[in-house]
C-alpha cells in the first residue's frame, strides 16, 4: 500500500503568546536576518512552504496592549517579495486580509510574487469583522460579520478572473465589488497564486471546500482531526472538486528532548513563557468578559459569573470560546478538581497542539496523523524563531525521510508542484487581449 506524502510548512507568526520573543535565544520579529535565517532552513529541509502571518492591528484589551505582543510587524508582502531573492524552491505563503484590501491591487502583488518567485506564492485568506480593526482604515464597523466570507469569496473570484485574463479589460459588478478597468500583469506562472484558508467554523470550512487549496486549522486530538478531515473532504463534491484537490493542515509545536522526560520538562518551560502571569489574567479575562486585574495569577478562580451581556473587552484578536458560560464551567470544574491557581489553568486549556518527545516520536507522530487521516501534513510553529526550524530540519526531517514519506529533493519548481495540486483552473476568458509592446 502507497503510504502518502507528508506536506510540511514553517509557520512564522510574529506576535502572540505561542512564539516567546522574551528568550534570549529568540531572533528579531523585524529584522530581515531572521526571516533570511528561517527561510533558508525551512528550504534547507525541503519543506514545501513558509508561512507568513499578519497582524493589522495591535490587540488590546481594556486598553492595554498584551503583555507579549511586539510592536513592529513588518508588512507581509515585503518580506515575501525580499524572500524569493534569497531562496530558490520553498514556497512563499502569506496572510493577508480580503476585509482592508482591494483586489485589484491585491491580484497585481501576488501575481508579481509569482513572477519574481519563479511560481512559489500563495495567499492565505483572512477576513476581519472587527470595528476595532477597522479604526485603522476608517471603516469602524463598515462590514456586517455576516458578509466576510460573502466579501472573501467575491474577492477571490475577481482576483482569479483576473489573473486568468493576463493584460485584459474586465468589468466585474457583484454586491462587494463594482469594478472596471484594464488589468495589466501577465498571468502567474502559477495560473493563480495557491490560496489556503484559516478558519474552522461551518462558514470557514464551506468557503475553504468552494475555493481554497489549503486549509489551515487548529484541530489537535487525532479523532477530531479525522473528524475535521472527513467533514471538510466530504464538503469538496458539491463544488465537482476532488479530495485531493483542498490539502489539509494544523498548525502544530514542536518539543523536543534527548529523552522523553528531558522533552517533557522543557515543554513546561515553555508553557511557562508562554503564559505570563499577566497573560493568564488576559486570557481568563476573555472568558469571564470582565476586569480581573485584582485577582492573584497565583491564586484560586474568581468566584464571579461571566458577565455574558457586556460589550466583548477583548479587542483584535479571534474570538477563542463560542460558550463563555460554559466554558467557564468546565474550566471552574477542572481547576477545583485538579487544585489548579489561575496560571496552571490557563497553561493547562490554551495550549496549541503539541508533539513533544524525542525526534523519533515526534516524526512517528506525524506520520501516524497522516496516516490516519487526520491531516496531509502540518504546518510547523516552533516557539523560538529561527532556531526552532534549524532544529526540526536538522533532527526530525531526516526521519521522515528514513520513512520514505517525506521527499529528500525537490522535483517540481512551483508550489503547486510541491504540493501536488492540480493546475489551476482557468474559469475566465478575456474578450480582448490587449496588444503587447
Amino acid at each position: 500500500m502507497t503510504r502518502k506524502q507528508i506536506i510540511l510548512g514553517a509557520h512564522f507568526p510574529g506576535v502572540n503568546n505561542m512564539t516567546v520573543w522574551s528568550d534570549p535565544r529568540a531572533g528579531s520579529q523585524i529584522e530581515f536576518e531572521a526571516f533570511r535565517r528561517f527561510a533558508q532552513a525551512a528550504e534547507r529541509g525541503k519543506l514545501d512552504f513558509l508561512f507568513l502571518a499578519e497582524g493589522l492591528r495591535l490587540r488590546e484589551q481594556r486598553g492595554r496592549l498584551h503583555d507579549l505582543d511586539v510592536v513592529g510587524r513588518p508588512n507581509t508582502l515585503v518580506i515575501l517579495a525580499a524572500l524569493a531573492a534569497v531562496t530558490s524552491r520553498i514556497g512563499l505563503a502569506g496572510t493577508l486580509n480580503a476585509t482592508y484590501n482591494e483586489p485589484y491591487n491585491l491580484a497585481r502583488q501576488l501575481a508579481t510574487l509569482d513572477h519574481v518567485s519563479a511560481g512559489r506564492s500563495a495567499w492565505n485568506v483572512v477576513t476581519s469583522p472587527g470595528a476595532f480593526t477597522g479604526e485603522n482604515f476608517r471603516r469602524g464597523g463598515y462590514l456586517p460579520f455576516e458578509q466576510r466570507y460573502e466579501r472573501a469569496r467575491e474577492f477571490v473570484t475577481l482576483a482569479r478572473q483576473l489573473w486568468d485574463g493576463g493584460r485584459h479589460d474586465f468589468d466585474y459588478q457583484g454586491p462587494q465589488f463594482d469594478v472596471r478597468g484594464r488589468y495589466d500583469v501577465p498571468a502567474p506562472p502559477q495560473g493563480h497564486p495557491v490560496i489556503f484558508q484559516a478558519g474552522d467554523s461551518s462558514a470557514g470550512r464551506e468557503f475553504a471546500a468552494g475555493t481554497a487549496d489549503a486549509i489551515f486549522t487548529r484541530h489537535g486530538a487525532l479523532a477530531e482531526g479525522q473528524a475535521f478531515y472527513a467533514d471538510v473532504k466530504g464538503r469538496l463534491l458539491r463544488y465537482g472538486r476532488a479530495p485531493g484537490e483542498l490539502k489539509i493542515l494544523p498548525g502544530v509545536g514542536v518539543v523536543l528532548g534527548d529523552t522523553a522526560e528531558e522533552a517533557a520538562a522543557r515543554y513546561a518551560e515553555v508553557r511557562r513563557q508562554q503564559v505570563s502571569p499577566q497573560t493568564a489574567i488576559v486570557l481568563l479575562e476573555q472568558v469571564w468578559n470582565r476586569d480581573l486585574s485584582g485577582y492573584d495569577p497565583d491564586g484560586p478562580l474568581p468566584d464571579i459569573e461571566p458577565d455574558l451581556e457586556g460589550s466583548i473587552v477583548a479587542r483584535g484578536r479571534t474570538r477563542q470560546h463560542d460558550d463563555n458560560a460554559a466554558t467557564a464551567g468546565r474550566w471552574r470544574e477542572l481547576a477545583e478538581r485538579d487544585g489548579l491557581s489561575i496560571r496552571e489553568l490557563i497553561i493547562r486549556v490554551t495550549g496549541r497542539q503539541q508533539f513533544v518527545g524525542t525526534p523519533a516520536h515526534v516524526a512517528d507522530e506525524i506520520d501516524r496523523y497522516v496516516q490516519g487521516d487526520a491531516c496531509d501534513g502540518f504546518i510547523i510553529a516552533p516557539h523560538l524563531l529561527p532556531a526552532g526550524i534549524e532544529e526540526f530540519v536538522s533532527r526530525v526531517v531526516p526521519l521522515l525521510q528514513e520513512k520514505g514519506v517525506f521527499r529528500r529533493e525537490y522535483r517540481g519548481q512551483t508550489l503547486r508542484e510541491h504540493l501536488g495540486l492540480p493546475p489551476a483552473q482557468r474559469h475566465f476568458q478575456p474578450q480582448a487581449e490587449a496588444v503587447t509592446h
